[in-house]
């Protein structure tokens, strides 16, 4: 992936104007994911735990099929509390680095009124480029 930040834009912090996929990759779209657990339950209602778990989600499904973090070229990010996600920046700058390093996908953060699950603070969503499968490999 290469990474598109046109100077006439500005510096982005946390994360890209652009993401060029690379020729030959597979596309794959990743459902918004919420803080649920297994059975469909979000147990932690705090908004931090919530993000890390949806984020966690997210990527086990691009884990899922054959991709890394790095592969992410959009992300977008639904929450119920724009004050929640502003007070917590520290904190769930921390929770990306942990899980996404140092790679910021294109992004866009979305205030909404509620998500579907009455519980939930946070529901995140990617679009990924996975590298083709070896050959003999495919997912």
């Amino acid at each position: 992936m290469t990474i598109i930040n046109p100077d006439a834009l500005g510096i982005p912090r946390g994360w890209s104007n652009g993401i060029l996929a690379p020729a030959g990759g597979r596309v794959l779209f990743v459902a918004g994911q919420t803080a649920t657990d297994a059975a469909g339950r979000v147990a932690d209602r705090g908004f931090v735990a919530q993000f890390e778990t949806a984020l966690a989600r997210a990527l086990a499904v691009l884990a899922a099929a054959g991709g890394r973090p790095e592969h992410v070229g959009r992300m977008t990010v639904y929450v119920t509390d724009m004050e929640a996600y502003r007070s917590a920046r520290p904190r769930l700058g921390e929770v990306w680095r942990r899980h996404m390093g140092r790679w910021y996908p294109a992004m866009a953060l979305v205030a909404v009124s509620a998500l579907v699950d009455p519980d939930a603070a946070v529901e995140i969503e990617m679009t990924a480029v996975v590298p083709e499968a070896p050959e003999g490999g495919d997912r």
